[in-house]
């Protein structure tokens, strides 16, 4: 199933020669039957093919417990690739559980509300599985960041200010547009729900900024071809020099030669 994603046999081969390598083609297959986009599933099984390597190389014993977890996510320089790593191996344990040791953990206190949370994204809002999978884990951050900075208060007694002060923690996780344009997306659908759901009585969601995505803001995936010869015509081919960088233009439109090659081609390359 790894095959669905990945072509190039050296990549096959190093996500199936880690300790969890005979379970990956189980992973593979449980994000494709899930609808998990194709960028997302590559990126879980980067990082889980990363994380098997780290098992082999401290040569650690199965079931895997929280602690190698834990310690491999800590080798993270930064907040955000560790939460990536984190939902990675969560994400295996409930595909694989027979290689995990289930950590014993007290009831979530939130629990009955994330039901109902659920039960409204499925019922009332009618979003995709895997879309209501994605906002059931913003509810979580959201929930477990009040209860650190407010605790013991309700969620009736949340307020503007407390919003942007979450806002503000919640974007300096990323610095991807598209990732802060989903991040103030989902909260605004938790503040949303609350005051449908009776709550919190005020209208929370309009106190969360919109998140700029300029267009042309990034390289565009490819030029039309129209583009290309523009650019190649507005070349002044009286010079050497200009000559020069016209046939560079060239080479790279029609031919697709990458930076070093075209740095080290010489005359007698040339057939």
């Amino acid at each position: 199933m790894l095959e669905l994603y990945f072509k190039y046999p050296r990549v096959l081969r190093r996500l199936r020669d880690g300790e969890l390598g005979g379970e990956m083609d189980r992973i593979a297959g449980y994000l494709w039957e899930n609808g998990y986009k194709r960028g997302s599933a590559k990126v879980y099984l980067r990082r889980l093919g990363r994380f098997s390597d780290h098992l082999s190389h401290a040569a650690c014993n199965t079931p895997i417990g929280q602690a190698v977890v834990e310690a491999f996510v800590d080798a993270y320089p930064t907040k955000a690739p560790r939460q990536a790593a984190r939902t990675a191996i969560e994400l295996a344990r409930r595909v694989v559980p027979e290689r995990f040791i289930i950590p014993c953990v007290e009831p979530d206190p939130h629990q009955p509300f994330l039901d109902a949370y659920l039960n409204h994204l499925r019922q009332v809002r009618g979003i995709a599985p895997k879309t209501c999978e994605e906002l059931l884990l913003a509810a979580r951050r959201i929930l477990g960041w009040y209860d650190a900075h407010f605790p013991k208060h309700s969620l009736a007694s949340l307020t503007g200010e407390q919003v942007l002060a979450l806002v503000e923690h919640l974007l300096a996780l990323s610095c991807n547009h598209q990732t802060r344009a989903l991040i103030t997306s989902n909260l605004r659908m938790f503040l949303r729900y609350l005051r449908w759901s009776g709550l919190n009585d005020q209208d929370l969601a309009r106190f969360v900024p919109r998140t700029p995505r300029y267009r042309l803001a990034h390289l565009p995936p490819r030029l039309a071809w129209a583009d290309v010869r523009r650019a190649i015509e507005t070349v002044d081919v009286t010079t050497s020099v200009g000559i020069r960088n016209r046939a560079i233009l060239l080479l790279v439109a029609t031919t697709g030669l990458r930076n070093k090659e075209l740095r080290s081609l010489e005359l007698h390359d040339i057939r």
